[in-house]
Parts: structure tokens; sequence; C-alpha cells
């Protein structure tokens, strides 16, 4: 029997495979994006009137490293929380632990869908409310971090935010912060 490490890795050289086949036999595969150290390169549409074109575009090519900021932190909690929800299935599959585990097991591993759940419900609430570039919500269980892409924020703004937090996850401390555009 493989073991679920083995699994993954032929997984995701499988999954490789079909995307590099896909991109190379792909006929619009120069409006693709990919990464090369680091570098993110995009093809941006826009549209005037009747006339479409095409036009890569970058308007502030040192604010990228910020952009990609909150991403990177998305994907690391992402992850952190994968690796949590993997132990405790495997607490769950294991038949040397008793009944209580498995249980307390499973609870964990709902807890931590839901937190994940109300962290990207309250996101979407707030840039949704607002005009805001980018809004990352993270949880530690005792407080809520929010961090906002803005130049600035006034205490009325904060006061929504902070009422946002709490109508989503309850009476809860939140910590609202903001990091400059840069524009």
């Amino acid at each position: 029997m493989l073991k679920k490490q083995t699994v993954w890795l032929l997984t995701m050289l499988s999954l490789m495979i079909v995307l590099s086949v896909y991109y190379i036999i792909s006929p619009n595969s120069e409006d693709l994006a990919f990464i090369d150290d680091g570098q993110v390169d995009t093809e941006e549409t826009t549209t005037t009137g009747e006339q479409e074109s095409t036009d890569a575009e970058v308007n502030d090519i040192s604010n990228l490293g910020k952009d990609e900021l909150f991403t990177t932190i998305r994907m690391e909690i992402q992850d952190d929380r994968s690796m949590k929800k993997d132990r405790l299935t495997d607490i769950v599959a294991s038949a040397s632990t008793d009944t209580g585990e498995k249980e307390q097991a499973i609870e964990d591993i709902d807890l931590l869908d839901e937190l994940s759940t109300k962290e990207s419900i309250l996101e979407e609430q707030i840039i949704g409310a607002t005009e805001y570039q980018d809004v990352l919500v993270r949880s530690d269980g005792e407080k809520v971090h929010v961090h906002v892409k803005a130049d600035q924020l006034s205490n009325t703004e904060v006061a929504n935010i902070m009422q946002m937090v709490r109508d989503e996850f309850g009476e809860i401390t939140a910590e609202v912060n903001y990091q400059p555009t840069g524009k």
C-alpha cells in the first residue's frame, strides 16, 4: 500500500504534466500568465468603445512585492491549516485512537474549516462595503487581525470594520491595521 506522501507526490507530478501539456498545446498560450524567478508576467485586456487591444502594462513595479504580501500570507496560513487538518485526519483514521480523541479531532477539523470560511466571508464583506484594494483577515482564536491596503484609515472606517468582525466572529478582540498602497 502506498504511503500518503507518495500518493501526494504522484498526484502533484501528474498535475504538473497535465498543465504542461495544456500549456504547450493551448492555442492561446501567449495569453497565459507564468511565474519565473519571482516575477509575474500577466497580460491585461482593455476595451475602449469598439476597439479592443491587449497591452502588457505594469503601473507600479515597486509595488509588486507589496501586492504579493497578502497573497503570500494567505498561502502560508492555508498551508499551515492543511497540515493541521492532515494530522487530525490521521488521528481520525488511526485504528489505535480512542473514540474521544477521534471526536475531538473531527471537531477541530470543523473548527478550522469554519474559521477559514468566516475569514473569507469577512474579507469579501469589507472589500464589498469599501473601496480597499485588498484585505487580509487572520484569526488566532483570541484575536482577529484585519489588515487593509489603504493609505490611511479614519476612526469611522476602523469602527465599521470592527463591527463587521463582531458580526461575523461574535464578541472577540479585533485589531485593525493598514498597509499604505504607496500611490
